[in-house]
């Protein structure tokens, strides 16, 4: 593979994929640099390819009429976007998209990646496998912004980042409430008034978590 792709076997979403399929995928397509927070993509638009990230970060986003952003996720290396319209017949992007920190992806047209899934079992089984578990996060997130204060859902927050095997992210309180569908002001209160219960401890940019048992019942909320 060439210097730009050989990392590909390397990341978690292409780990079991056959030597053949590796090699289809490298041929296929082609890889974009982008620097810190560049817009990738706007919601709405035509999509044109599906990405993979290589390496740095992607923060997948909804923006509301009136300006406000809803942080969808931030994927990591190794996981992907654009599947989802790349094979609807309403090919538009679901969500806008921008880097986070310099990011690196492999790009490969909808053309290309639609014949790839029907030739390629073993792309097409990772792919529908990734799907599942971005179910069962959307339905997880519909849940914790309908049923849940904000003080649940930043709760839940932070058990999921303290039990994610991702590289940490350095969330600001602007990313965080976005995230949550709150706002900054709030969120910095809550998360005082869970230092002042001595659930957690700031160091630094970081919380650490203190008391899990106090944390999971304020997810209950």
């Amino acid at each position: 593979m060439s210097e730009n792709k050989n990392k590909l076997s390397e990341l978690p979403f292409f780990l079991n994929l056959s030597p053949e399929t590796l090699a289809l995928i490298e041929e296929s397509s082609t890889v974009q640099c982008y620097s810190n927070n560049e817009i990738i993509q706007l919601e709405g638009e035509p999509c044109l390819w599906v990405a993979f990230i290589i390496s740095g970060s992607v923060q997948v986003y909804h923006l509301a009429k009136e300006g406000r952003e809803q942080i969808l996720t931030n994927l990591m290396p190794g996981a992907h976007f654009n599947t989802v319209p790349a094979v609807d017949s309403n090919c538009n992007h679901r969500a806008s998209t921008r880097s986070l920190g310099k990011t690196k992806l492999l790009r490969i047209s909808i053309e290309k990646y639609r014949l790839l899934l029907k030739t390629r079992a073993d792309l097409a089984y990772h792919v529908l496998t990734d799907f599942a578990h971005r179910l069962d996060h959307l339905t997880v997130l519909v849940e914790r912004l309908s049923l849940h204060s904000i003080r649940g859902r930043l709760a839940s927050f932070l058990i999921d980042q303290a039990d994610s095997s991702d590289e940490p992210n350095l969330w600001t309180q602007d990313e965080i409430a976005s995230h949550l569908g709150s706002v900054r002001d709030v969120v910095g209160r809550t998360l005082r008034s869970f230092m002042d219960a001595g659930i957690i401890r700031r160091e630094g940019s970081k919380f650490v978590l203190l008391d899990r048992a106090a944390l999971e019942e304020e997810t209950q909320f």
